[in-house]
């Protein structure tokens, strides 16, 4: 069983950077990828983010392209969003998650993710 924690959230003006930290811990070497979706009031939860845990290789929502970046730290067992040049549409309940199975494809869809994280709030103000 593995647990996912973010961290790193908070209130922020347009403009702004913030990075979010989300710290696994338990069954970790099973985790194929890791991603990170968010959701605004009244919106559905949306895809952000992602990187597989061996390659490296991300991929990311067209709304976020150029101005969010995700990373990994293997020794730590951590995975960072580094949101730079914050909207005020980017207001929302971010998550983590992580993959516990193959996939050829990105990871772009909630199914392909077994955990998840308990959510952090970013709120970005004009």
């Amino acid at each position: 069983q593995a647990q996912l924690v973010e961290s790193g959230g908070g209130a922020v003006q347009a403009g702004g950077s913030l990075r979010l930290s989300c710290a696994a811990s338990g069954h970790t070497f099973s985790n194929y990828a890791m991603g990170w979706f968010r959701q605004s009031p009244g919106k559905e939860r949306e895809f952000v983010a992602t990187i597989r845990w061996n390659t490296g290789n991300t991929y990311y929502a067209d709304s976020v392209k150029g101005r969010f970046t995700i990373s990994r730290d293997n020794a730590k067992n951590t995975v960072y969003l580094q949101m730079n040049s914050l909207k005020p549409e980017d207001t929302a309940v971010y998550y983590c998650a992580a993959a516990t199975s193959y996939s050829p494809f990105y990871y772009t869809r909630e199914r392909q993710y077994f955990y998840w994280g308990q959510g952090t709030q970013v709120t970005v103000s004009s």
